[in-house]
């Protein structure tokens, strides 16, 4: 061959070769662009089921149970995370970065977890998870919103949408894009320590407030698929529906305990409120640590499978609860291997290990390998989990927006918590005497005096699940307490005398134009709050009768998660007010009872007269109450008029 035409072979492969470059230079990773778009679950015009497909067929054994684990972030590191391939983590209630650490200390923290997540082989990105139950209230400074309970009496899905819409913004302004909310219990008991989480003691009630989602999530359009899970792209965040399912009818209302019902009475009270979730578009559903008719719901393959995905047509993740697994067995944790193969089987498809997730990997894949679980249920759990986190965006957003962190705790955000404490004040008394009213309250009087336990104490005001797991005493977190909150209500020249807890003669002689007793339960979570008596407690009852007997007419407002035994002392009080656990804007409470708002307030279940009328609910045959569910009483002011007396 000739030196010509040597050359123009050489152009050919020349030519040859930049074509095959051209056409494969996504492997050789020149231009990540080009590369993304070249792989199916990397490219954001892809269909989600395409992509999802697209990457579980790239997924190993051990990425694939990556996926499906949820770790603790005090075990949480770059190292575990790229070496394990975790595909979750979450803070665990009180667990944080660092003490009132703020919106960017939490947003780096997530941020680093996720750079060692989309630095593993394929890059997909980590969910990180938070209990938002009341506002963002693991992070100091957060917007505290009422709980559940107090929700629930203000009957307005509108407000409660609201609601999720500032949680979400606030979540996502941290760099969480996961919120374990909310709590659709419908409460049958009082008795029960998560009572506050539950709207409701009907089932009605809560059906409506599953409206949070669409604040929490986004409104899906119209005719998406249900139970198929939507997230607006934006500062909307995953929400979850829990706890799955009748964690509201215990025996006896004892925590995670055994629901015994029919199916169908099941179905009525307990589940309808998941059909609801579902058509809104939930993205993640938690199995509840309850049993049903003896059966562990972590372990029921029929309520799990059968019904939730297969009749109801869930096609979200569902995640298990802290530790949940290992309450498959008495003991917890007797049979680590029997409890993970238990729940997966049965339909868990993430579990929020949290802690000791090298044993729950290795457990996990030794069961994959002599086929305890198949293979076909781990795809199963990892597609739905790669389709949340797809609909959700992670894959494309994967990092924290730093243009929101100012919005945590923001003035909007506390006008809306204050909105929500007005209307879920329910007024349950009004004078001694008919025609004589209390309230409203006269801004204008020379002398008043403030007692008891939760007058000035923010912790106590905001209940559970506030700043720590069990919530706290004091200035937790940034709030108005009530006292603050009467002192920037009344006249300039009004003396406002504060004692926490003052003696039978305390009052007597001083001039007191009226007194306010703000009195209730300590802050308590999950089987901690468990009460069998369901008194007042720290001292209230002594405040009752030392403030109330001696001449000034007094105002009781009890802050608390649940009626308490009240029948005893009601006709002591002049004006008694259920404020239940209102968060960290007291002003909501003095808004109403100093006349500038009236009562809107529907009691949101039961108010029972003795503990051994319980459990009772509206519509049982022996309906005997103090007041009866939906009970609400107003002031008759006029509307728009602020009222002084």
């Amino acid at each position: 061959m000739d030196t010509r035409g040597c050359i123009r072979l050489l152009i050919a492969l020349l030519v040859l070769m930049a074509a095959i470059c051209a056409q494969w230079k996504s492997c050789k990773g020149d231009d990540d662009g080009e590369k993304n778009f070249k792989i199916i679950y990397k490219d954001p015009g892809q269909p989600i089921e395409a992509r999802v497909e697209d990457l579980l067929s790239r997924m190993t054994v051990a990425e694939k149970i990556g996926q499906m684990t949820q770790i603790e972030r005090a075990v949480a590191s770059p190292d575990v995370i790229e070496k394990f391939a975790i595909g979750s983590i979450l803070n665990g209630g009180g667990s944080a970065p660092a003490p009132h650490a703020s919106a960017s200390v939490w947003a780096d923290m997530v941020d680093s977890f996720q750079d060692a997540a989309m630095s593993t082989r394929l890059g997909i990105p980590m969910i990180f998870g938070t209990d938002a139950v009341h506002g963002h209230n693991n992070v100091y400074g957060a917007t505290i919103f009422p709980h559940n309970r107090g929700l629930g009496a203000t009957r307005d899905p509108d407000l409660v949408k609201r609601i999720g819409a500032a949680t979400a913004l606030e979540v996502r302004a941290t760099g969480i894009p996961y919120a374990f909310s909310p709590c659709l219990a419908v409460c049958r008991d009082p008795r029960w320590g998560r009572c506050y989480e539950s709207y409701s003691e009907d089932t009605e009630v809560v059906r409506k407030m599953t409206d949070i989602i669409l604040g929490l999530q986004g409104s899906p359009p119209e005719g998406h698929p249900n139970g198929y899970p939507y997230v607006a792209v934006g500062t909307t965040v995953v929400a979850s529906a829990k706890h799955f399912v009748g964690d509201g009818g215990t025996t006896g209302g004892i925590n995670e305990n055994n629901t015994v019902a029919s199916y169908y009475d099941l179905y009525r009270v307990h589940m309808l409120p998941y059909v609801d979730a579902l058509a809104k578009g939930v993205s993640t559903i938690m199995a509840s640590y309850s049993s049903w008719n003896g059966v562990k719901m972590h372990a029921s393959h029929y309520l799990l499978t059968r019904i939730l995905k297969d009749r109801m047509g869930f096609k979200g993740f569902i995640i298990s609860d802290w530790e949940a697994i290992d309450r498959i067995t008495s003991p917890p944790g007797a049979n680590y291997s029997y409890s993970i193969s238990a729940s997966i089987n049965a339909g868990i498809d993430m579990v929020m290990v949290p802690f000791k997730f090298q044993t729950y990997i290795d457990e996990l894949t030794a069961l994959v390998n002599s086929s305890v679980i198949s293979m076909s249920r781990i795809d199963d759990a990892v597609r739905r989990i790669l389709r949340v986190k797809f609909v959700t965006g992670l894959f494309e957003h994967p990092k924290t927006d730093r243009s929101l962190l100012g919005m945590v705790g923001n003035l909007g955000h506390r006008e809306l918590a204050r909105e929500a404490v007005r209307k879920s004040l329910v007024l349950l008394k009004n004078g001694k005497m008919p025609g004589k009213p209390l309230l409203p309250l006269d801004k204008n009087a020379p002398k008043i005096l403030v007692a008891g336990s939760h007058a000035d104490n923010l912790g106590y005001q905001c209940g559970g699940w506030t700043i720590s797991w069990e919530g706290g005493s004091g200035a937790t977190t940034v709030g108005t307490t009530i006292l603050d909150a009467i002192k920037q209500a009344v006249s300039p020249s009004t003396e406002v005398v504060y004692e926490q807890n003052p003696d039978a003669n305390f009052t007597k002689g001083k001039g007191f134009s009226y007194a306010i007793a703000v009195i209730g339960e300590p802050p308590y979570v999950e089987s901690t709050g468990d009460n069998t008596n369901l008194t007042i407690p720290l001292g209230g009852i002594d405040v009752i009768n030392n403030v109330c007997n001696n001449g000034s007419p007094c105002l009781v407002i009890l802050i608390s998660g649940r009626p308490l035994v009240v029948e005893p002392y009601l006709n002591r009080m002049d004006a008694f007010v259920a404020a239940w656990l209102p968060g960290s804007e007291g002003r909501g409470i003095t808004d109403v009872i100093f006349g500038d708002y009236d009562f809107q307030g529907h009691l949101p279940r039961t108010w029972f007269k003795r503990v051994d009328q319980l459990p009772m609910n509206v519509g049982d045959k022996d309906y005997d109450p103090l007041f009866p569910f939906g009970f609400s009483m107003s002031m008759n002011l006029q509307s728009g008029h602020h009222h002084h007396q």
